[in-house]
């Protein structure tokens, strides 16, 4: 078996493990702790010192490791205050404030950014809520990968006049993956935000190390890293969409874009409308199991939503951060604030008439 599929099918057996210790009673006890360390000692030695390519001792050790790593996680493990975490916490306070203090005509506009850029629904109306939530959207006001997705590659343009000598590619990435790293502590690190930070923190090492990035190899390591320190997160709905989300963007999205050909290097608009389509189409197909096993509900008109209410999210994340730097550095342009408002109010509107069909 491949290296890159050795890795997939350890990230899904040890997944598997996990989701089936989360099904077992009475974790927590000592013996499952001795267990645990037992059995992936045992994992480790059949699996790096077994000559032939035998499957089923090293996986289904594990798949043990899996289950029984869950099964401890309930252990209490003193967690001690780092001065980092506080720096996060008053720094997404600073940005709350300063989001408060931009010159809005409507304090939903104000609302509309805490919420996209610090996952603070506190200030948004229940009428709002309930529009996102109508018109299939409520994953926008959902901090996760998809924000700190065109973050970083809002950061990628930012840092693009650095160069790509060796020291500016390095610098780069460790600024990259620090602020990553930081942007979750301030956003509360959830499951999808860790996740979306794992794999930009595992490709930014891979680029580092010269080694290929097959965001599927990506995928599944940051899976398994995720579990091993947070078994308890397969448990988290976000957590399950954000890894189904990124499998059909990587397993179905391609399969689909193949069906309209390339125009090469012309201008394509119809092209590029597919792409969107057949992205959204992509995560719907590998999430809709999940929200309806959860929810029972279906977002009807999920592909105009997403057509429409994409684009206009990233326009309005990229306009906001370009706002915030300006106004941090004593600058507040009123045309960059009309903008960032029509904006919001392009994505309420087309959300509240989506909504109401």
């Amino acid at each position: 078996m491949e290296t890159s599929r050795k890795i997939e099918a350890l990230s899904a057996l040890f997944a598997a493990g996990v989701f089936a210790g989360s099904l077992l009673p009475d974790g927590g006890s000592a013996p499952y702790l001795w267990a645990s360390i037992l059995f992936s000692a045992l994992a480790s030695l059949l699996y790096f010192t077994r000559k032939d390519s035998g499957f089923l001792p090293p996986f289904l050790c594990l798949f043990l490791c899996g289950a029984l790593c869950f099964l401890t996680s309930s252990f209490a493990v003193p967690v001690r205050e780092h001065p980092l975490r506080d720096l996060a916490d008053t720094a997404c306070g600073v940005l709350k404030e300063r989001i408060d203090a931009l010159p809005f005509r409507k304090s939903e506009t104000a609302a509309l950014l805490k919420a996209l850029l610090t996952g603070d629904r506190s200030s948004l109306a229940k009428e709002t809520v309930a529009v996102f939530r109508k018109a299939g959207a409520s994953h926008l006001l959902a901090l996760s990968g998809l924000h700190i997705g065109i973050l970083y590659l809002l950061l990628g343009y930012v840092l693009a006049p650095v160069g790509h000598s060796p020291a500016a590619r390095t610098g780069k990435s460790l600024l990259t993956v620090f602020l990553a790293w930081f942007y979750a502590l301030m956003t509360g690190a959830s499951p999808s935000i860790l996740r979306a930070t794992l794999f930009i923190t595992i490709r930014e090492t891979a680029g580092l190390l010269h080694r290929k990035r097959d965001p599927l190899k990506v995928l599944s390591l940051a899976l398994v890293l995720q579990l091993a320190f947070s078994p308890s997160a397969i448990r988290s709905v976000g957590f399950q969409l954000s890894y189904a989300a990124m499998l059909g963007i990587f397993l179905i999205h391609p399969w689909l874009s193949s069906f309209y050909p390339s125009a090469g290097k012309r201008p394509d608009p119809v092209r590029k409308i597919w792409e969107a389509a057949s992205l959204s189409l992509s995560c719907q197909v590998t999430t809709a199991p999940i929200v309806w096993i959860c929810f029972r509900s279906f977002p009807v008109y999920f592909l105009i939503t997403n057509l429409i209410a994409i684009p206009l999210t990233t326009l309005l994340v990229g306009t906001s951060v370009a706002l915030l730097l300006l106004s941090f550095a004593g600058i507040c342009p009123d045309a960059a604030v009309r903008l960032t408002e029509g904006l919001a109010d392009a994505l309420l509107g087309a959300l509240r008439v989506i909504a109401s069909m």
